[in-house]
């Protein structure tokens, strides 16, 4: 079976070669495999077993494969079971009946799961997002004074900077690590049987909640306080929840970036590759793809939060309403750093244009003294100072005058503008300083997640 032979895109055209030793069926099977291997060997600690039969079970279960697995599922239609039956055939007699002993399915499969998210999360999805973060400090220092109009409702508000753009991203990023971190480190398994009250494993031990801490300890993994035949949802709810959130902040910048690319705004771009073709009619075209893919993506992974969140319902001790769902689980996974992986392409490569920037400042210089020139008047005891400015501001429209040109000539306004200090009348006739604490809050920011970066 070719790449082409398959239904999802996110096989063949995002994959992410990085999370295939977690997150494939391959990868799968090979989880599942480990589990079984960490209960043997537990059980051979307690002694209810030989070491030798552990060691044999262990080598039997790293040589078990999907293909051989699914095939075994086929006939018998238990997929924990066919898996048992692999590992089963690869061992002798006397080492037959450990295999899977005290065990029941989700014992193995949410504990499976766990890990091999914990592990994508720590070995590939967060080392991907912090190369982004850093990307990010890179640029918002390299822009760290560059002016840029700020917008609000789509329209030119008050002067910020281009570092100051990326400062507000790297902040929400940064945040967006520690949250995934955070909800990595508390996904936890289970070793508890059928209905969670460790009903079988009391028949082999006297302790079966520490034999069930024993097991997972084997796998670099802590046991959920109380379970029923899963765990409970919320960790694993958590944990897909700070990786959706996550891919928020990504859709929102590639937004911002999409828009700031526009021919009329043109102030970014996407490095275009040699031989990239824009459009197949248009050869001048050199369209954002990068930050519209990314878009794209979050609006297929984003709804997928809403079947975690029915997931977490499941009739008394267990119900299978959530098998067939959490398959789907390591698309989101894959999908979300796909597109990590893709902004952190167009970021190491974005393209500023200054000339851009300071054009559309321009075009709003005069406009934007209109908050600080009606703060300084309504300090220094103007009755109505934003009424006035606001008229000012018509009339400077309506006639092409500046603002400072018009209160220039008005007689009325002419004792309070006595009273302007230098550095007020700079920001009045200088607007690119108007920029409040923007360079400053740059620095803040970018300090305090190049200090983290060494941590996370």
């Amino acid at each position: 079976m070719t790449n082409y032979d398959i239904f999802s895109p996110t096989d063949f055209r995002y994959s992410v070669e990085g999370l295939k030793p977690y997150l494939t069926e391959e990868a799968y099977v090979k989880y599942k495999a480990k589990v079984e291997a960490a209960l043997v060997k537990t059980l051979a600690k307690n002694r209810i077993c030989s070491a030798k039969i552990a060691d044999e079970i262990i080598k039997a279960a790293s040589k078990v494969t999907a293909s051989e697995t699914y095939r075994e599922e086929a006939r018998i239609k238990h997929d924990i079971r066919a898996l048992a039956n692999m590992i089963r055939k690869r061992v002798s007699n006397k080492a037959k009946p450990y295999v899977h002993l005290g065990a029941t399915s989700y014992d193995i499969v949410d504990t499976a799961n766990v890990l091999r998210y914990k592990d994508a999360a720590r070995n590939v999805i967060i080392p991907d997002m912090l190369k982004l973060l850093k990307l990010w400090i890179a640029l918002a220092k390299k822009y760290r004074n560059t002016v840029q109009m700020g917008r609000t409702h789509g329209q030119h508000a008050e002067p910020i900077t281009f570092g100051f753009t990326m400062a507000q991203y790297i902040n929400r990023w940064g945040d967006r690590i520690e949250n995934l971190k955070s909800s990595t480190e508390r996904l936890v398994g289970k070793f508890s049987g059928a209905v969670g009250a460790y009903n079988a494993t009391s028949i082999l031990f006297n302790d079966p909640v520490k034999f069930e801490k024993e097991v997972l300890a084997e796998l670099g993994l802590k046991p959920a306080n109380i379970s029923t035949q899963v765990v409970p949802p919320e960790p694993v709810t958590d944990f897909l929840h700070s990786l959706t959130s996550s891919f928020g902040v990504i859709a929102n910048f590639s937004d911002d970036m999409r828009h700031l690319q526009r021919s009329e705004i043109s102030e970014v771009c996407e490095l275009q590759e040699n031989n990239q073709v824009g459009s197949s009619t248009m050869p001048q075209k050199k369209n954002p793809i990068n930050f519209e893919n990314v878009k794209s993506m979050f609006k297929i992974f984003m709804p997928r939060m809403v079947t975690v969140y029915l997931d977490m319902i499941s009739e008394h001790q267990r119900d299978l309403t959530n098998s067939c769902s959490q398959r789907y689980i390591p698309e989101l996974l894959v999908g979300f750093d796909s597109s990590v992986l893709r902004i952190i392409k167009v970021s190491g490569k974005l393209q500023v244009d200054e000339k851009g920037l300071a054009k559309n400042f321009n075009q709003s210089r005069d406009k934007v003294v209109a908050e600080p020139l009606y703060i300084i008047l309504a300090y220094y005891g103007h009755p109505d100072a934003h009424e006035y400015v606001r008229e000012l501001v018509k009339k400077s429209t309506e006639t092409g005058m500046t603002l400072l040109g018009l209160m220039s000539e008005d007689n009325s306004v002419k004792p309070y503008f006595k009273k302007f200090t230098k550095k007020q009348k700079d920001i009045i006739s200088k607007p690119e300083k108007y920029i409040g604490a923007a360079d400053k809050k740059v620095d803040a920011i970018v300090k305090i997640w190049e200090d983290k970066c060494h941590n996370l």
